[in-house]
């Protein structure tokens, strides 16, 4: 069995951005309580607890097939490890921006705080798009860039929050999903340099991190705090954990090239069973708690993924059943422009004062929870059209 393109990585991609595009637009004080966000004291999980780890372990799946390809492309091991800082760099700059946007004051700014955010993704487009090169000059494409990086300067210059802690700059925070996807990533990446096609050795790093967590839990990482005002997602191990984790699936899904199907599918149930135990187990000592990102809740999530794979995996490679994902495949094709374009249109309305999200404001099930499915599909469909117009991100 070889492999090209493994369609499942591509359609639990788009399937979990589907969901999260959904659990985001949910209006989660009238729809139930097990769509959303569990409290971050409470003993549980809710749909959207899983969603955002499940993107994260696709994310860890993609890196052995990702790099392994531009290897075979004749890059050399520091332009990959160049390739990683820098796809890092670039999610860890886009995530502030995003993370800093509801902080925006507009008398202090001179800008209204979504006009603001309208043409801050307007110049992460124009930084970051994927040009087509034959289609475009060179001058052309260079100029667009650098339009981008002006705008950008501009607005980080403008950029006043009013609040005491920190008013005149942006904050880090905690790096808003794509700098966490940029920490869990570059962990996965440099993992992957030095383990290569290891699956031993790459699960004794996720099992590094895993321990990580539990120290982090326990607040036994103190030793750790002059860092962590930086590497805090490093050293609180959950997210390099669900994300390294992925990656030994990517390695197991990479070698069945050899082993074929069955020992493949045989070896995913046993370690999404063995993980999700494991994940129960550890619930004695610590709640399942997103917010918290306990290891518990770490490996239940984990656990999971690797079942809803095997699922996929069964469903589109093994069987050739791949129809059914037509409609949000372009998703996982497209993840980042698929996850910022709905961001920048909620902008637009906001500014607009447009009455779209009626739905959001009724009480009545179906209307509240279809609005929110019907607006995520229509995300997807935008991605699609803005790939065909020339518009689609890629770092």
């Amino acid at each position: 069995m070889s492999h090209g393109r493994i369609a499942s990585i591509d359609i639990m991609r788009g399937l979990t951005l589907l969901l999260m595009l959904f659990v985001n637009d949910l209006n989660m004080d009238v729809a139930p309580a097990w769509l959303g966000h569990m409290p971050a004291d409470l003993d549980g999980m809710g749909l959207a607890d899983w969603v955002f780890p499940g993107f994260l372990f696709i994310v860890g799946m993609s890196v052995p097939f990702a790099i392994t390809n531009r290897i075979s492309q004749g890059l050399t091991q520091p332009d990959n490890i160049k390739h990683i800082i820098y796809r890092t760099v670039s999610l860890l700059v886009i995530g502030i921006l995003m993370l800093n946007t509801s902080r925006v004051d507009p008398e202090l700014t001179g800008i209204g705080k979504n006009l603001w955010a309208v043409l801050m993704y307007l110049a992460v487009f124009l930084i970051w798009n994927n040009y087509r090169s034959k289609d475009e000059k060179f001058f052309t494409v260079t100029g667009f860039r650098l339009a981008g990086i002006g705008l950008l300067i501009v607005l980080i210059f403008k950029f006043r929050s009013g609040q005491p802690e920190n008013d005149g700059s942006l904050i880090a925070g905690w790096w808003g999903i794509l700098g966490l996807i940029g920490w869990g990533y570059l962990a996965a990446g440099l993992t992957f340099i030095l383990c290569r096609n290891s699956i031993p050795l790459t699960a004794s790093v996720a099992a590094l991190f895993l321990g990580l967590n539990v120290l982090s839990s326990l607040e036994l990482t103190g030793l750790l705090d002059p860092v962590r005002p930086i590497l805090g997602v490093i050293v609180d191990g959950n997210v390099p954990f669900i994300v390294i984790s992925g990656m030994v699936a990517g390695l197991m899904v990479k070698k069945s090239a050899d082993t074929g199907h069955k020992p493949l599918i045989r070896n995913l149930i046993i370690t999404g069973v063995l993980i999700l135990v494991a994940g129960l187990f550890l619930r004695k000592w610590f709640i399942l708690s997103k917010i918290q990102a306990t290891p518990s809740w770490g490996l239940v999530c984990t656990g999971i993924s690797f079942l809803v794979f095997t699922i996929i995996y069964v469903t589109a490679d093994v069987f050739k059943k791949t129809r059914w994902a037509d409609f949000f495949r372009p998703a996982g094709e497209n993840s980042l422009t698929t996850y910022l374009a709905p961001d920048i249109l909620y902008h637009l309305i906001w500014m607009g004062g447009l009455p779209v999200y009626f739905y959001k404001q009724s009480a009545n099930l179906p209307v509240l929870i279809g609005g929110s499915i019907i607006w995520a599909i229509l995300m997807v469909w935008l991605t699609a059209i803005l790939k065909r117009l020339g518009v689609s991100l890629k770092l």
